[in-house]
């Protein structure tokens, strides 16, 4: 007993410590962003993580069967164009409120895996996904009845993330985490790669300037920005990881939300509003719908 409450607190600094990581990654996405363009940013984002798994595969090769090439991929394309979703609305919109866009993930989770993996859609799941919409559109309160450019691509940074964590549900019935982690690395490297290569080439109407932009070379303390947002990624997915490993799913999915209150936090340090009435009750429901999702899995 007493060595399980022991776990538990450590597991619940460890994700206490996952979620000001993530913050803090944002927060200097969001500075940094402001100079050069989410494309890029997001390929610094992976490539630290790159190495480092790629140093972990060489040291202790990869055991699984594999044989799902194209789900593979298409779990580290989803998860990269999310992530490319996630950090150019960071540029334009509250922090907080692109960190919460980004936590609706586990409502469409819930959603996909009924429809994809017939898992079954618990009772407080359906209040969930009620509560969650209802959450995203005091958040993004609407002029007109229309969601905005970055309304839209906050709130598809929270689905293409709920599709890539429910094809992990399948891949890991036949790859290492550390394939799927790479897929996910791999592509985000590479992409915006390619993207910032072909971008001086082609005509980039403006709804998808998201995706395309021409590289630009960071010049001092934004060396230091890019390198940050780098550095604490890997450390949020490190801690996050360790935190799960100690800690009941549903006790660190619960505590994993106050990444939205340190975001809300350090976003007004960064010269955010502060948020209104209407989207901090947005902001509430959004995570008490998470909750609902995580705490019956949690628990059995």
């Amino acid at each position: 007993m007493k060595k399980m409450i022991k776990n538990m607190d450590r597991g619940i600094l460890f994700m206490l410590l996952a979620s000001l990581s993530f913050a803090a990654m944002g927060g200097f996405a969001k500075v940094v962003s402001q100079v050069l363009p989410p494309v890029e940013v997001t390929f610094f984002r992976n490539i630290f993580g790159v190495v480092l798994v790629g140093l972990s595969i060489w040291k202790v090769p990869l055991k699984q069967t594999g044989g799902k090439f194209l789900l593979l991929l298409f779990r580290g394309s989803i998860g990269f164009i999310a992530l490319l979703a996630y950090f150019y609305i960071m540029a334009h919109i509250p922090l907080g409120e692109a960190v919460t866009y980004n936590k609706t993930s586990p409502i469409f989770v819930a959603i996909f895996a009924y429809i994809f993996l017939k898992e079954t859609l618990h009772p407080s799941a359906l209040i969930a996904i009620v509560l969650g919409f209802v959450g995203i559109v005091l958040i993004a309160q609407p002029d007109g009845g229309g969601f905005d450019k970055y309304d839209i691509l906050g709130i598809f940074s929270g689905i293409g993330a709920a599709l890539a964590y429910t094809s992990i549900r399948e891949l890991r019935k036949y790859y290492d985490t550390r394939a799927i982690v790479m897929s996910f690395m791999g592509v985000g490297t590479a992409a915006p790669l390619l993207l910032m290569l072909i971008t001086p080439y082609v005509e980039v109407p403006q709804d998808f300037d998201w995706m395309f932009a021409e590289f630009v070379l960071p010049e001092g303390i934004e060396w230091g920005y890019v390198t940050a947002v780098g550095v604490f990624a890997t450390m949020s997915q490190l801690l996050m990881t360790k935190a799960y490993e100690l800690t009941k799913a549903g006790i660190v999915g619960t505590i994993s939300y106050t990444n939205i209150v340190f975001a809300v936090i350090i976003g007004v340090m960064l010269g955010d509003p502060i948020p209104d009435f209407w989207t901090v009750l947005g902001i509430i429901l959004v995570i008490l719908s998470g909750l609902l999702v995580a705490l019956p899995k949690g628990n059995r």
